[in-house]
Parts: C-alpha cells; sequence; structure tokens
C-alpha cells in the first residue's frame, strides 16, 4: 500500500475530530432551530463558535503533518494505455480530418494543425 493511501496519525485524528465537530454544529443547529429563546439561540452559538476554534487548531496540528509524497510519474499501463488508444484513433481521426477538407474544398484551419502538430509532440495523438 502507497503512502498516499495510508494517513497519517495526524490524518486519522483530524478525520474523527471533523467526524464529531460535525456532529456537534448539527446538534447546535438543531437546537437553534427548534426554538425562539434567545437564551437557547445563545447557546447553540456559543457551541458552533467553540467548534469552529477547535476546527481551527486542528488545521494547524494537520499543517504540521508533512504533505503526502505524490507519485513520480505515471504507471506504465496507463502510458501503455494512452498508446493504445492514440493507435485505435489515429485513423479516424485523419480520415474525419480528410473528409472535412473534401466536403468544404479547404485544407484544415491552421489552429488546427497546430493543436494537432503540439499533440503530436506530447504524443497524445
Amino acid at each position: 500500500m502507497s503512502t498516499a493511501q495510508n494517513p497519517t496519525a495526524a490524518r486519522r485524528w483530524c478525520d474523527a475530530l471533523q467526524r464529531k465537530l460535525m456532529d456537534a454544529l448539527d446538534a447546535a443547529w438543531a437546537l437553534a432551530e427548534g426554538t425562539d429563546d434567545p437564551a437557547v439561540i445563545a447557546k447553540a452559538r456559543d457551541q458552533s463558535r467553540l467548534a469552529g476554534h477547535i476546527a481551527g487548531m486542528a488545521r494547524k496540528v494537520l499543517a504540521l503533518d508533512p504533505p503526502q509524497p505524490k507519485p513520480a510519474n505515471l504507471p506504465g499501463f496507463i502510458h501503455e494505455a494512452f498508446d493504445r488508444l492514440d493507435a485505435a484513433t489515429a485513423p479516424i481521426l485523419a480520415a474525419a480530418a480528410r473528409k472535412e477538407a473534401a466536403e468544404t474544398g479547404k485544407p484544415p484551419a491552421a489552429q488546427a494543425v497546430a493543436m494537432q502538430n503540439a499533440l503530436r509532440k506530447l504524443k497524445r495523438r
């Protein structure tokens, strides 16, 4: 399992805390939603403000956790899949371009030619 799929202890802690904070905010919302009593609404506001403060502290703790490394490059099978896709679609695209040129009597637009050349350089098409 890669490190990107294996969360750190700080990430797991933050995820668990986030669930608790979301539950606390839902409870505060339900408390305020069901009444017109200013004291109850003030209590709900205080609870939500506290949850926001704790969330801010949790973000600071998570920021101390080093970022997970990203894969250096795509796996070979993805490159292989793109190569097969390019090989399969190249004749179709060429035929469509020839058909369009024959129907309109004009060569492809300069922008289209430039885009095709750029994609070819990227080995995408």
